[in-house]
């Protein structure tokens, strides 16, 4: 997905409004188009505010982007790769997760010297 879609930051917000109580486990699990669109545009979010494409984020089976300067991966697996699942992705994009709780816990893999994604979440406030 290219970063260099602009997300309207209201759109973002409606978007992970919509599975927020799913996320406090308030609500039920939300249908599969909005996860989607609530990744989707929270990792175009990130690759907007951390532009470059030596770590590559990836949350399957929805989406990845490349992103954080610094040297260029072009081909194979990457040196600076993250991942994790759809909800732990939302739960650090909005804060309701810590970086190294995530880590900690196992919800999150992240492989490379660059692939610390602390300081550049949470990426939106509910």
């Amino acid at each position: 997905m290219p970063a260099s879609r602009s997300v309207d930051p209201a759109e973002l917000r409606a978007a992970v409004g919509a599975v927020a109580p799913w996320l406090t486990g308030a609500g039920p699990e939300p249908a599969r188009p909005e996860l989607a669109k609530a990744v989707r545009l929270s990792l175009r979010t990130l690759a907007a505010d951390a532009p470059g494409r030596s770590v590559e984020v990836r949350v399957p089976p929805f989406a990845a982007v490349q992103c954080v300067e610094g040297p260029r991966h072009t081909r194979g697996t990457p040196p600076n790769v993250v991942e994790t699942d759809p909800r732990t992705w939302l739960e650090l994009a909005t804060g309701q997760l810590d970086w190294a709780a995530a880590l900690d816990g196992g919800r999150v893999s992240a492989s490379g010297n660059r692939a610390d994604l602390a300081h550049l979440l949470p990426i939106v406030r509910l």
